[in-house]
C-alpha cells in the first residue's frame, strides 16, 4: 500500500471512530435510502461542499462545524431507520428538514428519547431550544394563566392549579406546537408549497392558525362525522379542509396519499418542533407554580405530557407527570403497561381529543419512561368533569379538557395533601355535546 493510501485509510479509521462509519460509506446509505446525493448532503448538514469533499474523499477526518458533525449522525441515522423499515419515507422531507435546523453541537437521536427514567426527556428539549420556541410561539400566544380554585378545591381535597390553556387563541394547547413547527419549517423550507394533516380538531386548528399567521396553505383532512364547529373554525382560519374515512386513522392514512399526490409536505400528530411549541406551556406552570407534586394531563397523541415529562427534566425536578385517558380509547394506557405500542380497534369515545386507535412510537417510548402512570377514565366521569369544571371555575372545557380533573378525582386520596396541577388543554366543546353534559349533570 503507498503511503498516499495508507494515510487515507488511517483517516477513514478516524472518521468510523467518529461519526460511527467512514464518511464515503455514510454517503452511500444516505443516497440510497434518503435519496439524497452528496452535495445535497452538505448543504443539508451546513457545510461547504469544498469541505465535505475533503472529507469525502478522505483528505481530512473532521468536518469543521460542530453541529454538521451532530447533523451528519442524524442523516446516518435516519437512514439506517429507512433500511430496517423505523422510519416511513413518507417522513423524508420532513425529517431533512428537521436535520437542517438543528443547532446543538451535543450528539442526539431523531426521536431524542432516553433510554429509561428518571432523566426520560434529556434530548428532547434544551435550554436553548425551549427559549427559541417561546420566542416563537410568544409572538403570537400569551403565557396563559395558572389559578387555585376554592370550590374545585372542595371537590378534588387538596391543593389544585389549574393551568388554563383553553385561554390560547384557538382555545386549546395544541396552537403552540402549530405555531413552533410552521416557523421552524418556514426557517429551513422557505419554499414549501403547503402542509397536510389529519385531526379531529385542536392539531388541525393550530396548524391552520399557524399557517395564515406565516402565509403558508394548510390542507387538513378530519373524519366523517367530525366536530362541525371544530371544521367550520378550521376553514375560518383558511385551511382546506377534506372529510373521509371513518375515524382519526383513517383520515391520517389517507392525509399521507394526498401528501404524495399534491407535493405536499405531511405534518404528523407527534413531531419534536410540536413537542418544543407544547412545552412552553409547561415551562409556564412551573415557573408560576413552584414545587408541584403532582401534573394531571390528557393523552391524544402525546405532545402534551411528553412535553410536560421533556420540561420536569430539563428543570431536573422531581415532579409526577401522570396521563389520562378516555376507558374507550385506551390505546396510550394499554401501551403504557405493555412497554410497547398498543393499537385498538376502535376508539369510540365522545372524548374526541384523545380518540387514538394507533399511538405513536415514540411517544409512547417517552411515556414509558417518563410518566408515572396513565389512568383511564369512564365517559360518564369524564363527563361529571366537564360540569365539575364549568361549576367550579366558569371555564368551559372541551371533553379532552376535562380528564385531567377526572383523572385526579379518580385518585382522590393518592393525592390527598399534595400540590397538584391540572392541565385544562381546551374548551373547543361542541353546544350539543355541552348542552347534554349541563342538563344531565344541572344538579
Amino acid at each position: 500500500m503507498s503511503e498516499g493510501a495508507s494515510e487515507a485509510a488511517e483517516r477513514r479509521r478516524q472518521q468510523a471512530e467518529l461519526y460511527g462509519a467512514p464518511v464515503d460509506a455514510i454517503v452511500r446509505d444516505v443516497e440510497q435510502h434518503v435519496g439524497i446525493d452528496s452535495r445535497e448532503m452538505a448543504s443539508v448538514i451546513g457545510v461547504s461542499w469544498p469541505m465535505f469533499n475533503e472529507v469525502l474523499a478522505a483528505r481530512r477526518v473532521r468536518i469543521g462545524n460542530p453541529a454538521g458533525i451532530v447533523r451528519l449522525g442524524m442523516l446516518r441515522e435516519f437512514a439506517g431507520h429507512l433500511a430496517s423499515g423505523e422510519a416511513d419515507p413518507g417522513d423524508i422531507n420532513l425529517t431533512i428538514a428537521q436535520i437542517r435546523s438543528a443547532t446543538t453541537t451535543e450528539p442526539r437521536n431523531l426521536t431524542a428519547v432516553a433510554d429509561g427514567p428518571p432523566r426520560s426527556g434529556v434530548g428532547l428539549l434544551t435550554k436553548q431550544s425551549l427559549s427559541a420556541a417561546r420566542a416563537l410561539v410568544g409572538r403570537h400566544v400569551r403565557p396563559t394563566p395558572a389559578r387555585r380554585w376554592p370550590l374545585l378545591e372542595r371537590i378534588t381535597g387538596t391543593e389544585t392549579w389549574v393551568k388554563h390553556e383553553n385561554h390560547n387563541p384557538t382555545g386549546a394547547f395544541k396552537v403552540r406546537g402549530g405555531l413552533n413547527f410552521v416557523a421552524r419549517l418556514g426557517q429551513t423550507n422557505p419554499e414549501l408549497a403547503g402542509i397536510i394533516t389529519a385531526t379531529t380538531g385542536n392539531h388541525g386548528q393550530s396548524l391552520a392558525y399557524a399557517g395564515r399567521a406565516h402565509r403558508l396553505p394548510v390542507t387538513i383532512v378530519v373524519p366523517e362525522g367530525n366536530s362541525p364547529d371544530k371544521n367550520d373554525a378550521m376553514r375560518a382560519y383558511g385551511a382546506d379542509l377534506i372529510v373521509h374515512g371513518k375515524d382519526f386513522q383513517a383520515a391520517l392514512e389517507f392525509s399521507r396519499q394526498m401528501a404524495a399526490e399534491k407535493q405536499l409536505l405531511p405534518v404528523p400528530p407527534f413531531h419534536p418542533w410540536l413537542v418544543e411549541g407544547v412545552a412552553t406551556y409547561a415551562a409556564e406552570l412551573h415557573e408560576s407554580v413552584p414545587a408541584i407534586d403532582v401534573i394531571y394531563v390528557p393523552v391524544g397523541m402525546g405532545s402534551g405530557i411528553c412535553a410536560n415529562i421533556a420540561v420536569r427534566d430539563l428543570l431536573g425536578l422531581t415532579t409526577e407527570i401522570v396521563g389520562v385517558v378516555a376507558d374507550r380509547a385506551p390505546a396510550y394506557a394499554l401501551s403504557f403497561e405493555a412497554g410497547e405500542p398498543v393499537a385498538t380497534p376502535t376508539s369510540d369515545t365522545f372524548v374526541d381529543g384523545t380518540a387514538v386507535r394507533t399511538p405513536d412510537p415514540d411517544a409512547v417510548r417517552i411515556i414509558r419512561a417518563g410518566a408515572s402512570r396513565v389512568v383511564r377514565v369512564s365517559e360518564d366521569q369524564a363527563a361529571e368533569a366537564m360540569a365539575l369544571h364549568y361549576r367550579a371555575t366558569h371555564n368551559l372545557p372541551e371533553p379532552a379538557g376535562s380528564l385531567a380533573l377526572a383523572g385526579c378525582l379518580a385518585e382522590k386520596d393518592r393525592v390527598a395533601g399534595r400540590r397538584v396541577a391540572l392541565i385544562q388543554t381546551g374548551s373547543n366543546c361542541d353546544f350539543p355535546v355541552l348542552a347534554r353534559v349541563m342538563e344531565r349533570f344541572q344538579n
